[in-house]
């Protein structure tokens, strides 16, 4: 017989885990394909991405046409083809680059 301070243990809860069935024809959520603007599909393409996807192709532009601040390096510069995706900015933050993205996906 346990004492005040001592406990009976509980038998622990069985629990199962299945594996959630694949889906075809993309996801939900950060995996759902996203179709982009023209004027972002000037950036990355016209292919439909996962959000995931297109911020790494936006990376991916900003990096290979030198468009990070080079003081600030959390600024990107906008070249003409950005200026459109940016809403006309000429410079955003990092951190603004999904809510300017995602004006731009449907």
């Amino acid at each position: 017989m346990p004492t005040s301070k001592q406990t009976t243990a509980k038998p622990a809860a069985k629990t199962t885990t299945k594996a959630a069935p694949a889906k075809e024809g993309g996801g939900k959520g950060l995996k759902a394909p996203l179709t982009p603007s023209a004027d972002l599909a000037a950036v990355i393409g016209s292919d439909p991405l996962p959000r995931t996807e297109i911020t790494k192709k936006i990376w991916d532009y900003i990096k290979e046409h030198n468009l990070q601040d080079a003081q600030n390096k959390r600024l990107i510069n906008a070249d003409e083809k950005l200026k459109k995706v940016f809403n006309g900015k000429d410079q955003i933050s990092m951190f603004e680059l999904a809510k300017e993205m995602n004006q731009h996906v449907k």
